[in-house]
């Protein structure tokens, strides 16, 4: 079993993968009830400008209205998804030292240079911003990440790891 600077066991594949899965679903969670007032009120633009179309002259809804609403609408949800994800992943975490998925899975991040110092926000922020923005914009960025850990060596990291300078081990 490979093990950190400090001597506690690295995490592996299985557990980071499972860990992930839970922070996704949690996310996911979020996600959706952030989406739920944004269609509602996106169906309601769009119904409220279809009956005042038909009510009139019968020259159409504004296209401003009918389309510059709504997708307006749909990047202030894309936005707070992604507040939501720095949130649980940033700010959360260097509250409470784990996101929901790595506690059920009992794993810990530590800094490499000094695995006893606590993780500050710049830390997790490049974490976070190697793992989600980088992953957004390099096509497969994501999938290459998180498979990295499979052949590095000496500590499994993945790129995200590598950015921030951190290692994931087994806490329990």
């Amino acid at each position: 079993m490979l093990r950190a600077p400090n001597g506690m066991p690295l995490a592996n594949f299985g557990d980071r993968l499972l860990a992930v899965l839970i922070d996704a679903a949690v996310l996911t969670g979020v996600g959706l009830v952030l989406s739920i007032p944004v269609f509602i009120a996106i169906f309601a633009i769009i119904a409220g400008a279809a009956t005042t179309a038909s009510a009139s002259d019968g020259a159409g809804p504004a296209p401003a209205l009918v389309l510059g609403v709504p997708l307006l609408l749909e990047l202030l949800l894309v936005v707070l998804i992604i507040v939501a994800g720095y949130v649980y992943h940033v700010e959360m975490f260097g509250k409470t030292g784990v996101t929901w998925g790595k506690r059920a899975m009992k794993l810990q991040i530590l800094r490499l240079d000094n695995p006893g110092a606590p993780l500050d926000r710049g830390v997790l922020a490049r974490r976070w911003a190697t793992q989600n923005i980088v992953g957004f914009v390099v096509p497969f960025f994501s999938w290459i990440d998180g498979l990295w850990q499979l052949w590095d060596k000496p500590y499994q990291q993945c790129l995200h790891d590598k950015a921030a300078g951190t290692i994931v081990v087994k806490a329990g």
